[in-house]
Formats: C-alpha cells, structure tokens, sequence
C-alpha cells in the first residue's frame, strides 16, 4: 500500500451561521470573511502538518487546485508543493504528489510543464503529476471557461505538456486553443520521459477511465463521502479496464478517505464530530447552481447517469444529512476510533474498493493544529504500518516514480 498525506488547506474560521446565511462555499463566498492575520497562521500551520507527514514516513504528500472558495487555500498548489519540495527530497522514500494543475485554466499549458519539470528537478525526480479537468465551479464559473471547450482544451494542453517534455529540440505547435512558434521548456524532468501521470477525477467520468487506460496512467477518485459512496464507481472503474482488457492492478487506482485516530473510540468522536460536522456543513456546502455548468458532462457520461458529487440531490451531500457521528461510520462517511478500529475499517474499505494508493484525509474543517498533528502522529505510527503489506506479494507498484517504487520505509522519526 502506498499512503499519500492530503490536505485541502480548509478556511477554518467560518461563521457559525455560515450555511444558513451564505449560499455556498464555493464562487460567491464573499472575501470579506478572510482574516489575511488568520490566513498566515494557518498557511504556516498546514505546511507544519505537511513536513511532519514527510518526517513521519508518509510515502508521498499530495496538493491540489481550487479557486473562490473557502473550502480550500490552494488556488497555486505549485506555490506550496515549492515550499516543502526541499523537505521531499531530504526524505528517505516521500514522492510529492501535485493532484492538481487544472490543465485547460493555464494560458499557455507550457507554464504547467515548466512548474512540474522545475519541481521534479528539485526533489530529484520525486515527482507525480496530476492532470485534473477541474471541477466545473473552478474551470466554468471562477475562471470562464466554457463548458463546450473545457475538455477540448484540456486534451489539446495535455498533448502539448507530454510533447514539450518529450521533445529535445524546439518546436512549433499549433492547436485549436494553443498557437507557439517556439516551445523549448527549461528545464526539462528528471523522469524520463516523462513523471508519472495520475487523472483525478470527482464524477467517475467514462472518459476519463478510458483516458488512463490508452495513457497507462493511474486513476484517483476524489469524492469526501466515503468508500461506500466510493463502491460502485469504483466498481465500474474495474470493470471498464476489464472490458478493455487491461489489468486489475490495484496500483491503478487511488482514493481519498477521511480518517480520524485517537486513544479509544469514544474519545475519537470526543475530539473530531466538531470538526468533522464543520467540514460537511460548512467547507462542502456547495450551491447546486454552481455545481456543475450545463454542458461540464459529456453525453456518455450523462447517459451512464455518472454525476457530480456536488450539490446534486443524488449526491453524498444529501445522504449525509441528519447521520449522527456512529452512522457516519457506519455508512463509511468517515473511518474513526482508537488505532485498532481503524485499521479493521480502513483495511476492509482499501480490499473492497482496490486501491493501492490511499490518500489520508487527517485535518478536517475547523481542526485546530495540536488535533491534526496528534491525528497525523497516531495514524502514522499506530494504523500505516500495520497496513503496508496489503497487495505486497501480489501486485507490482505502477505509476510511481522509479527510484521510489521499490524504496523500503524506513521507522517514523520522533
């Protein structure tokens, strides 16, 4: 098993009436409700948290991308995957992860194969590349993309990004939405020929199956409802690679889980409901208007009746709703309890969906930093290591870097 350390970078000072008075998180929260004094405590707070999963033993550290929101603080992962590039490096096994660099929003896409390669040189070859389409409030709303484009432009900039850290020598390029008389990136990556590519996707997207499997590249859903929510998309995932004839390689696939670790179960649910129930209400409370643009779905999607996980009323958001703390678990909302608990959840869960790349969700909504260390510290030491050796004997790492693939972990530093 690989476990990669996500953190969304939440606002955690949002008003109590928050969803009752604001009508979404996402694109019309107004800016006012930022506190720049409290934005730098807790940027520095979440870096902390970040560089401590790398000295705890975390096999890589992920980042992401949103815009007009404060359900996470990264609209530039790159400028925080610079921040503890360094600390990457000087790991023993830690890769460093970017989920996130929403193709069709960069003009021109060279800018993302740049920022990559430069970071990949950094960390000295550490480095995995994310190429998420982007939610349709990130790509649509918050930065005018047309929904009838997003996917043309995408495709079109991943293509450009591939050739531009392929090539040797300059060359013109000469798309639809992209139009360069030189590309000659500076510098170029470590990995040869290219870093390892992972697809995020929050839709479960058909295309975006077939999309890894012609690519060879590994497939992360990120939904924040939990692996039973998780089940059949990622059971159609498989089964899409089976219909396609490609392998069952749990390393093809990843998922993101919400955990929380404490002494004993009763204390988990002493320290964590207050911000577990802040990060549903508050940080996911998404109106359904901005959800998805018209036109962000493509039909073969709309016809496998594939959906956005939010605001629809099909959506874990509605599930959600009115499950007190024991039923979250229960419906595998969140994974909870005392060390041993949650290894049985989470061993379960990781067998079920066949993921061989589990992204660690251990700072949630409002979570003040002494809880998110203490949650990072006891999942690393008490639940990871317990867990590695889930799909060891059976299955080859893919879509790794190379020189990381077969790196043993080494015990966790106090």
């Amino acid at each position: 098993m690989k476990f990669i350390y996500q953190n969304l970078m939440p606002y955690r000072e949002l008003p109590k009436d928050f969803n009752e008075k604001y009508e979404s998180v996402f694109i019309s929260v107004p800016n006012s409700l930022y506190d720049p004094e409290k934005g730098h405590e807790m940027y520095n707070d979440y870096i902390d948290q970040y560089e401590r999963a790398i000295d705890l033993g975390f096999d890589a550290v992920s980042v992401n991308e949103h815009h007009s929101n404060a359900y996470g603080l990264m609209p530039s992962p790159n400028i925080i995957a610079g921040t503890i590039a360094r600390k990457v490096r000087e790991s023993d096994n830690a890769a460093l992860v970017i989920m996130g660099n929403s193709l069709a929003l960069y003009n021109p896409p060279i800018r993302v194969a740049e920022e990559m390669a430069m970071l990949d040189v950094i960390t000295g070859g550490r480095l995995i590349a994310g190429f998420p389409v982007g939610t349709s409030m990130d790509t649509n709303y918050a930065y005018g993309v047309a929904p009838s484009e997003l996917r043309p432009r995408y495709y079109e900039a991943h293509d450009l990004i591939k050739k531009a850290w392929n090539e040797r020598e300059p060359f013109s390029f000469n798309g639809k939405f992209n139009q360069l008389r030189y590309v000659n990136v500076w510098p170029r990556p470590v990995q040869q020929p290219n870093p390892p590519v992972w697809i995020p996707g929050g839709g479960a997207s058909v295309e975006t199956w077939d999309f890894c499997a012609k690519n060879d590249y590994q497939y992360s859903y990120l939904s924040f409802y939990g692996h039973a929510f998780a089940q059949d998309k990622l059971d159609n995932f498989w089964k899409r690679r089976e219909e396609l004839g490609m392998d069952q390689n749990p390393y093809r696939a990843g998922f993101v889980q919400i955990i929380c670790v404490s002494e004993t179960d009763e204390k988990a649910q002493q320290e964590y409901e207050e911000h577990i129930n802040y990060f549903f209400e508050n940080s996911l409370h998404v109106s359904p208007k901005y959800a998805e643009a018209p036109g962000y779905r493509t039909a073969k999607s709309v016809a496998r009746g594939m959906q956005s996980q939010y605001g629809s009323e099909s959506a874990g958001s509605q599930l959600r709703k009115g499950l007190n703390w024991q039923q979250l678990i229960e419906k595998g909302f969140i994974i909870a309890g005392s060390p041993s608990s949650v290894r049985e959840q989470l061993e379960a869960a990781v067998r079920k969906l066949r993921v061989g790349n589990l992204l660690v969700m251990l700072n949630h909504g409002s979570m003040p930093q002494e809880l998110a260390m203490k949650n990072i510290e006891l999942f690393s030491k008490e639940v990871m290591p317990q867990l590695r050796h889930i799909w060891d004997d059976e299955w080859d790492v893919k879509n790794w870097p190379e020189k990381l693939k077969n790196k043993k972990t080494e015990p966790a530093k106090n």
